[in-house]
């Protein structure tokens, strides 16, 4: 007796979305290799110097992180921008500098009252390690700290120290948003980089019309 022909997919039909291609043992570790130099990285930042101890052991933890601690799929670009990496590794390190002598001269400084807040900025992109490492890079400048995460709404919340006006806030704001930027176009998809160059685009338009409308608003009155 002849077997029944396997049905052929209709034209224009969707693949099998929850086939997923086979991996080989290779091919996994070198996936996870971005990850596990990120947490190496981060363990380098926690310690605050690097050696070879240093460096032993958070490449032991970061193996045993990967492969015995469930971890949601973490989505890589694929994509490493080497000059927007320099300029991201040196704009840290900029913020350091100047963030440290700022909260130094704030310590010694007997007329400065502090005044902080918790500030909620909106980032620009929903993806989960662009909101981690932003989030990270936040908290190793000196007088910011990621207090939370709304992960679904895309909100980071810290804190920020000497936050005394308005002006205050937003620059605090747009640290934020310049860091995720720099993230983006150093790691990011070519979707999210356009994203965030756009939104760039906006926010100094916005900048440029706004003495316009303060001086109708006043003309008005």
């Amino acid at each position: 007796m002849s077997g029944t022909p396997s049905p052929r997919p209709a034209a224009g039909a969707q693949p099998d979305v929850g086939a997923r291609p086979a991996v080989s043992r290779w091919g996994s570790v070198w996936r996870q290799l971005p990850l596990l130099v990120a947490l190496v990285a981060l363990w380098c930042f926690l310690w605050d110097h690097i050696d070879l101890l240093t460096v032993v052991s958070g490449i032991v933890l970061a193996v045993l992180v990967t492969r015995t601690l469930y971890l949601p799929p973490v989505l890589l670009s694929g994509r490493f921008n080497a000059w927007r990496g320099l300029l991201l590794g040196l704009r840290m390190m900029f913020d350091v500098v100047v963030a440290s002598l700022q909260v130094a001269w704030f310590s010694i400084n007997p007329w400065w009252k502090p005044m902080n807040s918790i500030i909620a900025v909106q980032l620009l992109t929903r993806s989960d390690l662009v909101t981690t490492l932003t989030a990270e890079a936040i908290s190793v400048v000196p007088g910011t700290v990621v207090v939370d995460i709304d992960r679904e709404r895309g909100l980071l919340y810290l804190h920020a120290l000497g936050t005394r006006t308005r002006a205050d806030i937003e620059r605090t704001h747009r640290d934020v948003l310049g860091t995720e930027e720099r993230i983006v176009l150093a790691i990011g998809t070519h979707a999210q980089a356009e994203s965030v160059r756009e939104a760039r685009r906006e926010r100094r338009a916005q900048a440029r019309t706004a003495p316009d409308r303060d001086i109708r608003s006043k003309e008005g009155t």
